[in-house]
């Protein structure tokens, strides 16, 4: 409710100061002022300077644009706004803009924006003496009878003079002669008539025809004159003047009557017979005008339209017809004639100022100026003006008929960019006659939308080890502004995690919003990120908004898998025990495997290569379980060496290879230690292991029989053996300082420990002596003896 007040008292403040700016207007508008000027002045003529009357600086002057229009006589008028004088454009013809009309003044206004303001001034256009008295006739012939008596006047056809005033026709002067002076006499109108007095009575007899020299002269320094030859015809005796039988006709003709059309018909008589009494009707004191628009026919005394008729030049015409008989006696008559006004004249709209541009959200702005008029006269005359109703505008009258176009209500440039309005303007006579003037306005834009993502946030999946500078996505928005408005700059904007070093992972192009990736991503270190990009008009001010971009790096199979168990490096590889007696899928072992990979890429499937035995064991492909296929017999090896291959699921596929051993054993009370490899031909190698074995295994077996009297020999021949060669040596990597132990199915129940030497001077493997775990009495005697070359131990433990 309290808005709603406001928005009243507003609306009503608006209107009140509306009302005071017409109201200054109008006041601006009542004092006329006038300049005058020479008819002929050259162009560039000072006129007058309209400073004072305007009441102004030069500078206000030039910052409100002033403008002069003139409507209907148009006049060729310069404002210089700099100084604020009126000059002349053009030379004037007073004749020409005013003909008779005495004084000549033109009305014009002067425009002034900002605020609106129209000052009202005529400019008198002096007469200067610039035509000479002109006769229409080139002679005029005069019929008098020789009865005439002394003291009788004769009116003479006068002469035309378009000058005005002092300028104009002022006295006639005819020849000396014994006959004839010269009498002027003053018409109503205020113009000399010339009248000839018969100083003498003519005597046909003694002269027949008279002629004389009539000069016209006009008030100009110096005077022009014009001169007329007048014939004196001596006729006799006439003593009966024609009569019309009115002495003034009335008639109206409308203004589209054809040419041809009659006018009007004059009547006279003469009571005279003979050549004396036929009448020969004759315009009288006619002027130019009219003797184009009319013809007379001298015997029936028709007036006939001989040019089309148009109000709005001249509304009525007076036109004398005398009517002279055969003796030379005149009569004459007057005829009025009125043209008739017909809507034939579509209204006229003239702009006075017009601004094509116009910014959006602006309010109440003045978009043109301009006025309208319509020659006809009445009904015919008023106007009406409107615009369409479906248009953001208004037209406001003013006075005189000006009218003021200016919007209603604030423009938004992306709803609608440009906007035709059509001005009607239409007059109330029957019919109406209608004129349309249509312009274009153009709403510029200002910064006033921001830009606008098409997606409110970003999702872009990115393959890992991608090359640098790869263009990964696009990221897009739009400003439906224009222009520098609508240009739109990209950019990263700081990431809310600190750790997260954006710009050297992506960039952004800040014109097209494409982004790339500045390094190669690696879906191991780096899965996913996020972060904000900006996007920035080029407005002033500038306005921003900001979206989330989320990266998603997609895995690639770059990652072979990796074994855990048995671990693979340059030591010798674990060894697996197998009872003889296993049953059928009997579990040796279970390989261990991992990839860093993920989804598919990390599914891994385990298969059997290679085989000492092929068909003895098989591998399950999911788990990598090693299993028996079937009952060992005494003919299968005592020892096996088995080829994994562990593979993922890639696109390339990765894989990694696995080598178990597997030694067949009787029964998990034989101690066992399995023969380190050397770096020998892989068959020769296997062909010596295996003899090898097969003498620990009966080496074994006769341990527990005789084992106190093997722990004498024992210490015996490591000691012997340790002096005869310096020292057992061990090939590097091949056995491991710390215990193995493998558990699960497949091994001892017990835990055994078994140290084996092999001589570094021929790298041929051999056992140095076997020992299995005994009681803590005999392990501290043994731990005493093997304290003396402790660099030449190695440990194995089974479970």
């Amino acid at each position: 409710m309290e808005a709603g007040e406001e928005m009243e008292q507003i609306l009503k403040k608006r209107q009140v100061l509306l009302f005071f700016v017409l109201l200054g207007i109008a006041q601006a508008g009542s004092t006329i002022r006038r300049y005058s000027v020479e008819e002929e002045a050259e162009n560039g003529v000072f006129v007058a300077n309209l400073l004072k009357d305007l009441g102004l600086e030069v500078e206000e002057l030039a910052a409100r644009g002033p403008r002069v229009i003139s409507k209907g006589k148009k006049l060729n008028l310069e404002f210089n706004r700099q100084t604020g004088d009126l000059l002349l454009r053009e030379k004037l013809d007073r004749e020409e803009l005013c003909g008779p009309a005495e004084p000549c003044v033109v009305p014009f206004q002067v425009l002034l924006g900002n605020p609106l303001q129209i000052f009202q001034a005529e400019l008198q256009i002096r007469d200067i003496n610039d035509h000479s008295p002109v006769f229409l006739d080139k002679e005029i012939t005069m019929k008098i009878s020789e009865s005439t008596a002394s003291g009788t006047t004769f009116l003479i056809e006068r002469a035309q003079d378009l000058d005005v005033g002092s300028n104009g026709l002022q006295t006639y002067t005819i020849n000396p002669n014994f006959y004839f002076h010269l009498n002027l006499q003053n018409s109503p109108d205020g113009t000399v008539l010339p009248q000839l007095v018969l100083d003498k009575v003519l005597d046909r007899e003694e002269r027949s025809e008279i002629r004389l020299i009539l000069t016209a002269l006009d008030g100009g320094n110096p005077p022009r004159s014009g001169t007329v030859q007048i014939l004196i015809e001596v006729l006799d005796i006439n003593d009966n003047a024609p009569v019309f039988s009115k002495l003034r006709y009335e008639v109206q003709i409308p203004e589209n009557s054809p040419v041809g059309s009659q006018v009007a018909t004059v009547s006279a008589r003469d009571l005279d017979i003979g050549d004396h009494g036929n009448i020969a009707y004759a315009f009288s004191q006619a002027s130019e005008d009219i003797r184009k628009t009319f013809r007379m026919n001298a015997t029936s005394g028709e007036i006939l339209l001989v040019k089309t008729l148009d109000f709005e030049s001249i509304q009525a015409y007076t036109i004398c017809v005398q009517a002279t008989d055969g003796g030379g006696l005149s009569g004459g008559s007057v005829v009025i004639v009125q043209v008739m006004d017909l809507n034939d004249n579509p209204p006229e709209l003239t702009m006075s100022t017009f601004t094509n541009h116009i910014p959006e959200n602006a309010l109440e702005t003045v978009i043109a100026v301009f006025s309208v008029a319509d020659s006809d006269s009445g009904d015919n005359g008023k106007m009406v003006c409107s615009i369409q109703e479906d248009l953001p505008f208004i037209l406001k009258p003013s006075f005189e008929n000006f009218y003021t176009l200016m919007t209603n209500t604030a423009l938004d440039r992306e709803t609608r960019s440009q906007y035709n309005i059509t001005i009607m303007v239409s007059d109330l006579g029957t019919p109406r006659l209608t004129a349309q003037h249509t312009i274009i306005v153009q709403v510029s834009d200002i910064n006033d939308n921001a830009p606008a993502f098409t997606q409110t946030s970003y999702t872009i999946f990115v393959r890992e080890n991608n090359s640098p500078a790869l263009h990964i996505g696009t990221i897009s928005a739009t400003d439906s502004d224009s222009g520098s408005n609508a240009h739109i700059t990209y950019s990263l904007l700081p990431p809310q995690d600190p750790q997260l070093a954006l710009h050297s992972l992506v960039s952004i192009n800040a014109d097209n919003g494409q982004l790339f990736a500045l390094s190669a991503l690696d879906y191991e270190d780096q899965q996913t990120f996020k972060f904000h990009v900006g996007a920035t008009d080029g407005g002033s001010p500038a306005l921003s908004s900001q979206t989330l971009v989320r990266v998603v790096v997609l895995d690639d199979n770059d990652n072979a898998p990796f074994v855990l168990y048995p671990l693979q490096n340059s030591s010798v590889p674990c060894t697996e025990l197998l009872p003889r007696a296993a049953e059928p899928g009997y579990l040796v072992t279970k390989v261990v495997a991992v990839d860093r990979d993920s989804g598919q890429n990390a599914w891994l499937s385990f298969q059997l290569l290679k085989a000492t035995e092929p068909g003895l064991f098989s591998v399950w492909a999911h788990n990598g379980e090693v299993r028996t296929t079937r009952l060992l017999s005494e003919r299968d090896a005592p020892k096996h060496r088995l080829l994994l291959l562990v593979k993922d699921n890639g696109d390339p596929p990765h894989s990694a290879s696995v080598t178990l051993q597997v030694l067949v054993v009787d029964g998990f009370s034989q101690p066992y230690l399995p023969l380190p490899e050397v770096a020998r031909d892989p068959a020769q190698d296997e062909d010596i292991l295996t003899l090898y074995l097969v003498i620990a295994l009966a080496s074994v077996s006769s341990l527990f029989l005789l084992s106190v009297l093997l722990f004498v020999g024992v210490r015996l021949c490591r000691r012997a053996r340790a002096t005869s060669l310096g020292g057992c040596s061990m090939p590097e990597g091949h056995f491991p300082a710390h215990l193995v132990d493998v558990g699960g199915a497949g091994t001892l129940s017990q835990s055994y420990q078994y140290e084996v030497c092999l001589t570094g001077d021929t790298g041929t493997p051999d056992f140095k002596f076997l020992k299995p775990i005994i009681p803590n009495f005999l392990l501290q005697s043994s731990e005493t003896e093997n304290d003396t070359n402790p660099s030449y131990r190695n440990s194995f433990e089974f479970s």
